[in-house]
């Protein structure tokens, strides 16, 4: 599978839109990120531990959402969200 940088780059090549795509990194905080105080720092560190990124967006997507730019992650035992995967060579 692609890094999500390499799925960012790529993704003006291809159709993308009907499925999350899982990529090959890790959930983690740009360089230079702070944790944000209170709650959404909480909410972040609680659930965003341990999870791989997932670009792009789904059918059932809000518009606002459906960027090829946004970062997004689900637990993949849940099976709750249109995901699908991408490789690369």
């Amino acid at each position: 599978m692609p890094t999500e940088f390499e799925w960012e780059v790529a993704s003006s090549q291809f159709h993308w839109g009907q499925v999350w795509e899982w990529t090959n990194s890790a959930y983690l905080a740009y360089p230079g990120f702070t944790k944000s105080p209170g709650a959404l720092g909480e909410y972040n560190g609680k659930f965003m531990v341990n999870q791989m990124v997932l670009r792009g967006s789904s059918v059932a997507t809000p518009a606002a959402h459906s960027r090829h730019t946004y970062r997004n992650f689900f637990h993949p035992n849940m099976r709750w969200q249109y995901s699908g995967l991408r490789l690369a060579k």
